[in-house]
């Protein structure tokens, strides 16, 4: 995951990637707390069962994993990616919720949507859930669970970030990369009609005067 962190997507300690070793019992691989994902070996992976128990290796579990376990487990991924990019933030904050309801960011009519599972078409919308964020990993989890089914492969945590998943880490990475693409262009898009209506108000100004 190397790649993701020359993305600038987690920078620091920021983020943490999931794979699924085991669903019965539920085991997961991971990145432990606090490490840095441009760095982290092979050697540093931990292992974690279905109550966020570390069961092989050292360190100690992200809090964060009780959402991956979510995901896993009401999604059907195998592979869970978590990143905290600057769109990403950016937009979770500006579609965010202002109490513990769920914001909305609408993404439509662009070619980039095929490489999402299941669309065939740039003719489509798809609505990213954005929920507010909360240090209670327990109770995110649980206001994320219903919507884990029918999302886009990806969900936004106001403030932080982007969680994304798939099948397996392939689909995952793509479904990342797609999503953080997605992201992106939303943005500067927000930022060019700011612009043009800046543009359009200072010339119906000069029209005046």
């Amino acid at each position: 995951m190397t790649a993701i962190h020359a993305r600038g997507w987690c920078d620091g300690t920021g983020g943490n990637f999931s794979c699924l070793l085991s669903r019965e019992p539920l085991l997961l691989l991971m990145a432990p707390s606090g490490v840095d994902k441009g760095s982290v070996s092979a050697a540093d992976l931990i292992v974690v069962d279905g109550k966020a128990q570390v069961r092989r290796g050292s360190g100690r579990a992200s809090a964060e994993t009780l959402l991956h376990l979510a995901i896993v487990e009401h999604s059907g991924a195998g592979a869970v990616l978590h990143t905290h990019s600057q769109a990403g933030t950016l937009l979770s904050r500006h579609y965010g919720p202002a109490d513990d309801g769920v914001g909305w960011l609408e993404l439509g009519d662009l070619e980039m949507l095929k490489g999402l599972q299941g669309i065939s078409t740039h003719a489509t919308q798809i609505a990213v859930p954005v929920l507010a964020n909360d240090q209670n990993l327990a109770q995110l989890s649980q206001r994320a669970a219903p919507l884990l089914a029918a999302a886009p492969q990806g969900l936004l945590i106001a403030g932080h970030g982007l969680y994304a998943w798939g099948r397996d880490l392939p689909e995952a990475q793509r479904h990342l990369e797609i999503l953080e693409f997605l992201l992106e262009q939303h943005w500067r898009q927000l930022l060019l009609r700011a612009l043009s209506d800046q543009g359009r108000r200072q010339s119906a100004q000069l029209e005046q005067t």
